[in-house]
C-alpha cells in the first residue's frame, strides 16, 4: 500500500516507516507537542491538584503497591477519592505521586509505551527495561517539574527472571533506585516510611504485606494533612495491588476495607498501646 500524506483517509506516511519499537520516540519526532512534557506553559508557578503518598513492600512470591486517595491543591482537598495505582501492563503497575493530571497522562502514555514495544518485538520488555522507559518519561518532564508540574512515580513488579518482586522509585529529574524491602514516596512518605520500618520483615505473606501497606497509609494520616486515610464514612479507601508470577491483581474494595476496619478496631481498642495488629 502506498503511504499518503495529503489527508485522503490513508495513515500518514510516518506511520507506515519502520523505525523505533518506542512509541515515546515516534511521539518525539513527528508529534512531540503531544509528549507531556512537549507543551509550553505561561511563566510563573502554575498550581494544580497534587496526588501524595505510595507505598510499596516485597512479600514472599511477590510485591503489592497501593496508594491513599485525596489529592490537594494548596490546603483544599481536590479530590477525596482519586486513582493513583495503575497497573502498567500485567505484571507491573506505577504510583503516582505530584501533579495529578499529569501524573495519569504519563501513566498512559507509559501503559502505550509497553503494549507498542511488546506489538513491535513481539516480547515483552524486561522489569529492569520498563524501569529504564520510565527513567526517560521523567527525565522529559523536567521542565515542567521546574514550573512546579513534578510527576514522581513509584514503579514496581514482578521480575520472571529473578522470579521475585522489585521496587524502583524516581526524583524529579529521573533518577532511579532500587528499594530493598519496602518503600514510599510522596508527601507522607517520611511517616509511612517509619511505619513500614518497624512493621516490614522478610517472608511476609501476602496478606500480611497488604496489611502493613494499609497500616502505613493509615500512619501518615495521622501526620500528614495531605494523605488521606481510609474513610469509613464515605466508604473511600486505599487502592491496593499485588503482583505475583500470576500477573496484576487489585484487591477489591470489601477486601481492603476488612483491612481497614482491623486496622481501626485495634486502635479502639489499644487507644495507648501499639498502634499496629500483629503481622
Amino acid at each position: 500500500m502506498e503511504a499518503n500524506t495529503g489527508g485522503t483517509g490513508r495513515l500518514p506516511a510516518a506511520f507506515l516507516t519502520p523505525g523505533s519499537s518506542s512509541f515515546i520516540d515516534f511521539l518525539a519526532q513527528h508529534k512531540p507537542e503531544l509528549l507531556p512534557g512537549g507543551r509550553s506553559l505561561p511563566e510563573g508557578v502554575v498550581q494544580a491538584p497534587h496526588g501524595t503518598t505510595i507505598v510499596s513492600a516485597v512479600f514472599d512470591g511477590g510485591v503489592v503497591i497501593a496508594g491513599d486517595r485525596r489529592a490537594t491543591m494548596g490546603n483544599v482537598i481536590a479530590q477525596r477519592d482519586i486513582e493513583k495505582v495503575f497497573p502498567a501492563d500485567e505484571y507491573s503497575a506505577v504510583g503516582i505521586a505530584g501533579t495529578a493530571g499529569l501524573a495519569v497522562e504519563m501513566v498512559r502514555l507509559f501503559q502505550l509505551e509497553l503494549e507498542h514495544y511488546e506489538k513491535i518485538e513481539g516480547t515483552v520488555l524486561s522489569l529492569e527495561g520498563k524501569a529504564n522507559r520510565l527513567t526517560t518519561m521523567i527525565r522529559g518532564n523536567l521542565g515542567m517539574a521546574m514550573q512546579g508540574l513534578a510527576v514522581v512515580p513509584m514503579f514496581a513488579g514482578y521480575d520472571l527472571d529473578l522470579d521475585r518482586g522489585r521496587i524502583f522509585t524516581y526524583d524529579v529529574t529521573g533518577g532511579r533506585s532500587e528499594e530493598r524491602g519496602f518503600a514510599a514516596t510522596g508527601s507522607g512518605s517520611l511517616f509511612a516510611r517509619g511505619s513500614m520500618k518497624k512493621l516490614y520483615r522478610d517472608g511476609m505473606t501476602a496478606d500480611q504485606a497488604a496489611t502493613l501497606v494499609v497500616q502505613a497509609l493509615y500512619d501518615a494520616a495521622d501526620d500528614d494533612s495531605a494523605t488521606g486515610g481510609p474513610d469509613l464514612a464515605r466508604k473511600i479507601f486505599p487502592i491496593v495491588s499485588l503482583i505475583t508470577e500470576d500477573g496484576f491483581r487489585r484487591l477489591s474494595d470489601t477486601e481492603v476495607a476488612t483491612i481497614a476496619v482491623s486496622i481501626t478496631d485495634h486502635r479502639r481498642e489499644h487507644p495507648d498501646g501499639p498502634q499496629a495488629p500483629l503481622l
